[in-house]
């Protein structure tokens, strides 16, 4: 039996996405004018909204939760991936940036990477792998009760919120502690 309302829910968050996947495909569509990361990180971002919308789609059209979360785990898989590429791309791009303002400008160095960015995103992306995860195996066990319902809702959503709030904390901490005495 198809899955409507987990499709129309999929589908829903996909074409709210577009603040995402249409500022990626600009930057694709921008070719050799950005940077190599850029496109990369890009590519994964329409890549991440590309799987929803295929796995909305499998939802109407196939019995079953095997084909959609197999389109699910793989996109999600080709996402991660290139979203990986492009970190390590883009980290080698400051690298030589800096070395360029180095040689450009020996008497200053250039000031300190802030990697608080990338602890948020670690943080958020692990709490909504941990979320997803979490609900898709509740989910699998099927839920009969309006008690087991409302905990298969809650949870990921308990987990995600936790890290919200440590990415949160760790951000106001860093900033915090960074701020000049007045």
């Amino acid at each position: 039996m198809p899955h409507p309302v987990p499709a129309l829910a999929t589908a829903a968050v996909t074409a709210s996405g577009c603040v995402w996947y249409l500022p990626a495909l600009a930057d694709l569509r921008a070719g050799a004018d950005r940077p190599l990361s850029r496109r990369v990180r890009a590519a994964s971002c329409v890549t991440a909204w590309a799987t929803a919308a295929a796995v909305a789609g499998l939802l109407l059209a196939v019995d079953g939760r095997r084909p959609p979360l197999a389109v699910a785990a793989a996109g999600t898989l080709a996402a991660t991936t290139l979203r990986v590429w492009a970190a390590v791309r883009h980290h080698r791009e400051t690298a030589e940036a800096a070395r360029h303002w180095t040689e450009l400008s020996p008497s200053r160095p250039p000031p300190a990477p802030d990697r608080t960015r990338h602890v948020v995103a670690v943080l958020i992306t692990t709490g909504l792998a941990t979320a997803a995860i979490t609900g898709a195996l509740a989910l699998a066990e099927g839920p009969d009760t309006p008690t087991a319902w409302f905990t298969t809702i809650t949870t990921p959503a308990a987990i995600l919120a936790l890290f919200v709030a440590l990415a949160a904390a760790h951000t106001r901490a860093t900033h915090h502690h960074r701020r000049p005495p007045r």
